[in-house]
């Protein structure tokens, strides 16, 4: 990983994601902050607001965008339970490129439809989201095709660090960013973005 790559991400991303709003909590600045100095301000990423409803677009977008002629030919596979499906099956479609997306069978029914509706092939497997991850690889093991993953992979971390350029661009002055961990490619991106 490096910070090049990262900006590279945020030039390839400005004209499809949306550079979302940061809102300051009210209350919050009063001192009633758990723990903190009166005086302290606490604001919020509004990425629940990003396409898709999720920043994950941004690592996926940024993946495909950077994928060779002859990988977007194989097409594009993926897992998810949901946001990463749908950043995953929007990114392919702009690209004009085949996606394969295996969601396990507990995902939302919402997150299934919009997937389905950004045009991937949806393929439900029975049980959690490990089982649909095997289930994946194992079809591209056998197929072909480029694997997306979710959050191991420098350059969807990248495309997630492009949240941390719009915080220190938003809010330049901060002092502390809490970032949510699931997988680790937000937190990983993030970090590396505002500590660079």
């Amino acid at each position: 990983m490096n910070l090049d790559k990262i900006y590279r991400a945020a030039h390839v991303l400005k004209n499809f994601i949306r550079k979302t709003d940061v809102i300051k909590c009210a209350g919050v600045g009063n001192g009633t902050c758990a723990g903190a100095a009166p005086g302290c301000e606490l604001y919020l990423k509004t990425e629940n607001l990003q396409i898709t409803g999720s920043f994950k677009v941004r690592g996926a977008y940024y993946k495909i965008s950077s994928l060779t002629d002859d990988e977007k030919k194989q097409g594009v596979i993926a897992c998810s339970a949901g946001n990463h499906a749908q950043g995953v099956a929007l990114s392919a479609e702009r690209a004009g490129i085949a996606a394969k997306i295996f969601i396990p069978s507990i995902a939302p029914i919402s997150k299934i439809e919009a997937t389905k509706k950004y045009g991937a092939e949806v393929i439900l497997v029975d049980g959690v989201y490990d089982d649909a991850y095997e289930a994946a690889i194992n079809w591209q093991n056998e197929n072909g095709g480029v694997f997306i993953h979710p959050f191991d992979d420098s350059d969807v971390i990248a495309g997630q660090g492009t949240v941390g350029l719009e915080l220190l661009e938003q809010i330049p002055d901060l002092d502390a960013v809490v970032v949510p961990v699931g997988g680790g490619g937000l937190a990983s991106g993030v970090a590396y973005a505002i500590k660079n």
